[in-house]
């Protein structure tokens, strides 16, 4: 597949143009924001844990974690880990990752249904991540269309998942836009350039969802299934 010139024009190209682009805003963003502190001066788990309390959450815990940008909240151990460059940051870059976070924390707790989705289809995504794609290389193998098939139908669970995560991100940074502001965590002015580190954020998201569109379109147009290819 590494030397088939439809992969590598369809898939592989745009993929990695879309996923670097993507990436290379958040980097540069979050590298330019972080070097700016907000006037308040609350780190990013303080922030955090404010905007919990304000929605009188009190049994999420947020902790420290490893690695850059790892970021995340998990709704089964209610942790909400922040990782070493947001934590104990106090730069709008670190408010407002934080925050975005906590609005996962706050998407959990009012039963917000795109999350509850999202969460119930991590096992079948998984699964279609991994098998689902093997599936499709051996079904091209085999010249087995029903093979492709069925390998598209389990693929298609990662791409439904991640097309239910993009409202929970969206939502997620949409509350922490507002919930900073209100919560006088940051001014307006700051709100800039936080929202310029969320907005490219979320913009991972859809690099990764039109990525992994690519790849199925382009197993389904390789074996037939999709177009009249011989």
């Amino acid at each position: 597949m590494i030397f088939d010139m439809d992969y590598i024009l369809m898939v592989l190209i745009p993929g990695m143009l879309i996923s670097g682009l993507a990436s290379w805003r958040v980097k540069s963003a979050f590298n330019r924001y972080s070097r700016v502190g907000t006037r308040r001066g609350m780190t990013g788990a303080q922030a955090a844990q404010y905007l919990l309390d304000r929605a009188g959450i009190s049994d999420v815990q947020v902790v420290p974690t490893h690695g850059y940008l790892s970021d995340h909240y998990n709704p089964t151990s209610k942790k909400l880990a922040l990782s070493e460059a947001v934590y104990a940051s106090n730069s709008i870059a670190a408010v407002g990752v934080a925050c975005h976070e906590a609005g996962h924390a706050i998407q959990h707790a009012k039963h917000y249904a795109p999350l509850w989705a999202r969460s119930a289809l991590v096992p079948a995504a998984g699964i279609g991540s991994g098998i689902g794609y093997l599936v499709m290389i051996g079904g091209l193998f085999m010249q087995s269309q029903a093979v492709v098939g069925i390998g598209a139908i389990l693929f298609s669970m990662v791409l439904l998942f991640q097309i239910v995560t993009l409202p929970v991100e969206f939502d997620a940074t949409a509350r922490a836009k507002r919930l900073v502001v209100e919560a006088g965590i940051v001014d307006p002015e700051e709100r800039v350039g936080m929202d310029r580190v969320l907005n490219a954020a979320a913009l991972t998201y859809v690099a990764a969802a039109i990525s992994t569109l690519l790849t199925l379109l382009y197993f389904l147009m390789r074996s037939g299934l999709l177009g009249n290819r011989d």
